[in-house]
């Protein structure tokens, strides 16, 4: 890959099922054409997916600043959504806020934070009920990078 940074934004629909996961597919194949390793492929884009999928189910949309360089690919998700009460609570496998008619299409099944969390190699979530929330997802493209932090 070249030492140029690629910046990319991408408006998330608010509770559009059809056109969730737009972003995360586009920047999985930005990083396909530049080359990226098949596994940290997969870290980008599903830890992207999941927190495109959050913000179209709990926070009425939201954006998506992305930011792929030589040895990084770093995600923004902001929303304006309700904000999450208890972010213990919500990282906990299978925990849910979903309401049943999400469910009942086959997501909210609660594994998308814990998701997030276990493909990104740096995760900070940041949110304030009644504001929305910022979840910044980074995902290492080189070994030595991620010894560095």
């Amino acid at each position: 890959m070249s030492d140029g940074i690629i910046r990319k934004n991408f408006v998330i629909p608010a509770n559009d099922f059809t056109l969730a996961g737009e972003a995360s597919s586009t920047v999985k194949k930005m990083l396909i054409q530049l080359g990226a390793e098949p596994q940290k492929i997969k870290k980008t884009a599903i830890s992207m997916y999941e927190a495109e999928l959050n913000a179209v189910i709990h926070a009425n949309g939201g954006v998506a600043e992305v930011e792929i360089d030589r040895n990084k690919v770093f995600i923004r998700i902001k929303d304006e959504g309700p904000g999450i009460p208890d972010l213990e609570l919500a990282m906990q496998e299978g925990y849910t806020t979903a309401p049943d008619s999400i469910r009942e299409m086959g997501f909210g099944a609660g594994m998308g934070l814990p998701n997030m969390k276990r493909y990104a190699d740096k995760l900070e979530i940041i949110t304030e009920v009644g504001k929305g929330t910022i979840v910044e997802i980074t995902v290492f493209l080189t070994d030595n990078e991620k010894e560095n932090h």
